[in-house]
Order: structure tokens, then C-alpha cells, then sequence
């Protein structure tokens, strides 16, 4: 497949350059950065907070979103999970991209240093850096375990949230961000085995390419009783009750059974049904976080 030519790059709308931010994954890590806030707080969050917190840490995800088309546009043409992206389609210009995420990415530092907290801001841009350029530009065609390593950025979002409203590091907000460090590796690896031989073209050393799919699936096991563990810390040390307790188990067992499945190879297309459950164990558990929280302060049970 060929890159369009340079009038069709002119023809770049409004949805080509919201594509660019990874929409949907944006809004799942803002979810998870609003419950971040309201977890951090017995009472109510600023709405100028809750507004203008998340509005920052959108923009500055969506800044690495747009780094990461532009990063990877060679390769994304190749697979067809990516190959109609606006920049492997040649309808966004790199320029335009890089001036793009640039503004997104000042905008969203602006945000977060006049209005939220300098901490708050710092660690985005932490994030920002650690997806953008550590992951995408080196890790991601370095390491199998690169999904492992540069997942301490994707899981940063309740801990934004939680510094934007108390100012500080707390360690409940740092046990938010495990629970979506242990989960990462087992939701992407899902993935990257419906996608296996996709990455092995452009040469993507994902796990299933380079140990295979047999490794990849006895990992992804180990890491859901992994993820099974970290979850049940939040009720272990008091954050949380019995309606998280019981939501977790319920999520972490299913996760496990998924993760069975595949190893057994037990279940038609797997891989892929793992990876979507993955999606709704995430908001599911950080919901149940929620409502547990505020039943407890509301002193229902």
C-alpha cells in the first residue's frame, strides 16, 4: 500500500487530528483519573478541579497519542489494525502531527501549572515522556518486556488525578497505579497474539514473536493471579470494602479463566475475547473502587 499523495495530505479534517489522540484510550485513562480525584477526597472535588485536571491530563495524553502515530507511521501501514490511520494514509503530514502534539502537549502543561499543581504537572509530563519517547521510540523495538517497562506510563492516570486534588504522593494513589502496571502486560500480550504475525512483519519484538505463543500465554497467566493479588491490597490495608473485595474477585477469577483458556486452548479466538474483557475488568474494578468509597463515607455499610 502506498502513501496518498500530497493533496490528498491538504484534505486532513477535524476527525483525522482527533485520531491522532487515541480518543477512546484517552477517555478510559481520564475515567480512571477521575476516580483517581474522587477516591483522594471524602467530600466532593473542585469542579475546577475535576474540569480542569482532566482537561490537562487529556491533553497531554493526547500529545503522546499524536507522537506515537507519528513514531510509528512506517510501520502502522503494514498492519491492519493500523493501516488506516491518518498518518499511515499520508492524510496528516509529519510536520503538521509534531506541531500538533506540541500544542496539545504546552496547552495541557499550561493547564495543569496554572490552575492544578506543579506536581501534578511534572509527573503528566513524566508520563507524557515515558510513553512518547521511551516506549515508542526506543522500548517498543528494544525489548519483548518493553510492554512491561513502559506500562509504568500508561498506568499514571489515577495517580495524576489523586495528586491534583491533595498536592501529594500518597500510598493508596500508588497502589491505583499498580493495579494498572500488573494489568497491562496481561491486556496487551492478549493482543499482541491476535496480532502476531502482523508485528512479526515490521519487526516488533512482541513476546509471541519472539518466545511464541505458548510462552506468551503461560505469562499472561501468571500475571492475572498476579493482577488477582495487587487487587485485593486496596481491601487488605483498608482503602476499601466489601463491595470492592467482591467485585475484584469476581473480575480476577473471570480474568484467570480467560487467561485458562487461551493456555488450554480451550475457547475459540481467545486472544482477542481476553483482550476486550481486559477493557472491562479495568473500568469495572476502578467503578468498584468508586462506589465501595463513597457507600463507606457515606457510612452505608
Amino acid at each position: 500500500m502506498t502513501v496518498m499523495s500530497n493533496t490528498a495530505q491538504a484534505s486532513a479534517g477535524w476527525r483525522d487530528y482527533l485520531e491522532l489522540t487515541k480518543p477512546k484510550v484517552v477517555a478510559l485513562m481520564i475515567i480512571t483519573s477521575a476516580i483517581g480525584m474522587l477516591l483522594a477526597t471524602e467530600g466532593m472535588v473542585p469542579w475546577s478541579v475535576l474540569l480542569l485536571g482532566n482537561l490537562g491530563i487529556a491533553l497531554c495524553a493526547g500529545s503522546a497519542a499524536a507522537v506515537n502515530h507519528l513514531v510509528d507511521r512506517r510501520i502502522d501501514i503494514h498492519m491492519a489494525r493500523t493501516q488506516r490511520r491518518p498518518m499511515a494514509q499520508g492524510r496528516v503530514n509529519p510536520l503538521n502531527a509534531m506541531l500538533f502534539a506540541l500544542v496539545l502537549g504546552v496547552a495541557g502543561m499550561g493547564i495543569l501549572l496554572q490552575w492544578i499543581n506543579a506536581l501534578t504537572a511534572w509527573l503528566t509530563l513524566a508520563s507524557l515522556l515515558g510513553y512518547a519517547v521511551i516506549y515508542t521510540s526506543f522500548l517498543k523495538r528494544a525489548t519483548p518486556q518493553n510492554i512491561v517497562i513502559g506500562g509504568l506510563a500508561g498506568a499514571a492516570p489515577p495517580l495524576l488525578g489523586w495528586t491534583a486534588v491533595t498536592g501529594q504522593i500518597d500510598a493508596e494513589a500508588l497502589l491505583l497505579v499498580l493495579i494498572i502496571f500488573a494489568w497491562t502486560p496481561p491486556h496487551f500480550w492478549a493482543l499482541a497474539i491476535h496480532r502476531k504475525e502482523e508485528y512479526a512483519k515490521v519487526d516488533i519484538p512482541m513476546l509471541p514473536v519472539t518466545h511464541g505463543e505458548r510462552y506468551t500465554k503461560l505469562h499472561i497467566l501468571l500475571y492475572t493471579f498476579i493482577l488477582l493479588a495487587v487487587s485485593m491490597l486496596p481491601y487488605v490495608i483498608h482503602m476499601s470494602g466489601i463491595i470492592y473485595l467482591t467485585v475484584a474477585l469476581v473480575l480476577g477469577v473471570r480474568f484467570i479463566d480467560w487467561a485458562w483458556a487461551m493456555w488450554r486452548d480451550s475457547r475459540p479466538h481467545a486472544a482477542i475475547k481476553t483482550f476486550k474483557f481486559s477493557l472491562w475488568y479495568l473500568l469495572w474494578i476502578f467503578v468498584a473502587l468508586l462506589v465501595d468509597h463513597y457507600v463507606g463515607v457515606a457510612g452505608w455499610l
